[in-house]
């Protein structure tokens, strides 16, 4: 792992410094199957030791579990990291409940509620997680204004926003960034949302740019999957679906073994050279249990794919068979298409 990786930070927005790869956390409290606290407050500590400082956690990981296990970390090392949370995602009473909140006074419940669990005084990034319908985004983001004012938060971010919603809340305050999934085979916000983010120089931060492991060779099959495992609810991890992009997943193997470097390390190089091509800060996050994953996944900061590489994985969004997730709070469940339409 050479000294670049390590030091290279950029500005992501509004002033604020972060590695040019952060971690997501998310792995660390089971979605992706079991996970064990030590070997994870292991694995956070080498991040650390790393000089990757900026980590992502989201109040909903666990049910509150991802922000009590960080807390352990941030006991002797809060002024290393640049801590990034969420708000917005609830778990419904009934089927068919909204799965977002974004009324002021409960976002603010959850600021305590994080710094509480994080052991805290202040968050650097918030997020807002998912976008409810059924408030404006001003008046939501207005309640995050209030948190930067109130010293509780430093700066705001959103996540599966639209670029209608974007702008709308850009007003209100300054946006630093979006978090949105974005991969070779995910990359419906190319055509708004980039350019937008561009524009007012929102950063982007990448999840699941891996494909959730599926590109890595993680996951071959539905049947490796844990029974609580949460990309069983995932279109792209269906059995027929997984069979019908087995071909475009190798082509990801080819580039790999054209460029000898892996699967991961493309994946994450070609997020880089998107962000540059549309002119955006970009800081991927992903996440791992595991040590050797992670410094794989570092020496991706210094591969420049080649022109023929890059022509080729750009081919493959389009052939992908079902969309990259269920839930219809994600953008690519036609939300973008309608405001745009209704413009």
């Amino acid at each position: 792992m050479t000294n670049q990786q390590i030091a290279t930070r950029i500005d992501l927005g509004q002033g604020l410094n972060v590695n040019a790869q952060g971690f997501g956390c998310m792995s660390l409290s089971g979605p992706y199957g079991s996970a064990d606290d030590q070997e994870s407050l292991r694995t956070l500590n080498h991040v650390l030791d790393r000089g990757v400082a900026f980590l992502d956690t989201a109040n909903i990981y666990g049910e509150g579990h991802n922000e009590k296990l960080l807390s352990q970390v941030l006991k002797t090392r809060c002024e290393e990291v640049t801590l990034a949370t969420k708000a917005g995602i609830i778990r419904p009473k009934n089927p068919g409940d909204p799965r977002a909140n974004g009324d002021p006074e409960f976002i603010k419940n959850c600021v305590d509620e994080s710094l509480q669990r994080l052991g805290t005084e202040h968050i650097d990034l918030y997020y807002y997680h998912r976008v409810d319908s059924r408030v404006p985004i001003e008046d939501t983001v207005g309640a995050y204004k209030e948190l930067v004012e109130a010293g509780k938060i430093r700066h705001i971010g959103l996540s599966e926003v639209t670029s209608n919603e974007l702008r709308r809340a850009h007003q209100v305050h300054p946006i630093t960034a979006i978090q949105m999934e974005y991969s070779i085979f995910s990359r419906d916000i190319e055509r708004w949302l980039l350019p937008t983010a561009s524009e007012l120089g929102v950063g982007l931060v990448s999840y699941a740019s891996l494909g959730r492991g599926y590109f890595t060779g993680e996951v071959d099959s539905l049947e490796q999957l844990e029974a609580h495992d949460i990309r069983r609810n995932f279109p792209r991890f269906e059995a027929a679906r997984m069979e019908q992009n087995e071909p475009l997943r190798q082509v990801i193997r080819d580039v790999a073994q054209r460029e000898q470097i892996t699967a991961a390390q493309v994946s994450l190089a070609w997020v880089y050279e998107q962000a540059r091509q549309y002119q955006v800060a970009v800081s991927p996050i992903p996440g791992t249990r595991f040590i050797e994953h992670f410094d794989e996944n570092l020496q991706a900061l210094d591969i420049r794919l080649s022109n023929e590489s890059m022509g080729q994985l750009n081919d493959l969004a389009a052939k992908v068979d079902g969309e990259r997730q269920q839930d219809v709070m994600s953008v690519s469940k036609g939300r973008e298409e309608q405001q745009m339409a209704q413009m």
